[in-house]
């Protein structure tokens, strides 16, 4: 690749090797490559994630404590708003597989799926972010039948609140972890009708294909 001056001294000898009757020298020219990197808004990412909630509050005078382990699919970003200092905000869609072993209560698991909304406030230099996100969905435990403070049916409907932080380790791979809300009950179905209100955290890996 030629420098920019030595295309200067080439252009000098320029007129002089035309007047000889000398063939000019081709100058190269350099093509623009532009970059093909997606911002993390622009892509879909799977996370993997577990933890460890616990039961607060009263819906049942159990002391819950789940583990629970999810697969994740995020859309990319449905609404953006960009912003002077560089940082980005965007809105967009999850999916999750939901595994949860009841460490502790009279059940032994739960399997089940939700869906719901996620922002992500990232950095200027999209190093790192602040998500939030909310949701919801079905799913089916081993109830024991609701007596003592126990689930009262196999269905079970979930809801979660999360919120944490997301950190880039490359392109395509990103860590996070922060804090985990979920209820579940089935709404009434049975009587009594103990729920579960669970919080704590979780943490786990994101990656893009």
């Amino acid at each position: 690749m030629r420098s920019p001056f030595s295309r200067i001294i080439a252009l000098g000898f320029l007129p002089g090797a035309a007047l000889a009757g000398e063939q000019p020298p081709v100058l190269e020219t350099v093509p623009v490559v532009e970059s093909t990197s997606l911002a993390p808004w622009e892509k879909s990412w799977w996370d993997l994630e577990s933890g460890a909630i616990f039961q607060f509050g009263n819906n049942t005078p159990l002391d819950y404590t789940l583990v629970p382990t999810q697969i994740s699919w995020r859309s990319p970003g449905h609404l953006n708003w960009g912003f002077d200092n560089g940082m980005h905000l965007h809105i967009g869609m999850r999916a999750s597989l939901i595994g949860t072993w009841v460490v502790e209560g009279p059940e032994s698991h739960y399997f089940g799926i939700s869906g719901g909304g996620i922002a992500e406030l990232w950095s200027p230099g999209q190093t790192w972010a602040l998500y939030f996100g909310s949701g919801g969905g079905a799913g089916a435990i081993d109830a024991s039948g609701g007596n003592g403070g126990g689930q009262g049916r196999d269905l079970t409907f979930n809801w979660y609140l999360h919120a944490g932080v997301r950190r880039a380790i490359g392109e395509n791979i990103s860590l996070f972890g922060g804090a985990f809300f979920q209820h579940m009950s089935n709404r009434g179905a049975t009587d009594p009708n103990p729920g579960i209100d669970a919080v704590g955290f979780t943490a786990g890996v994101s990656v893009s294909f």
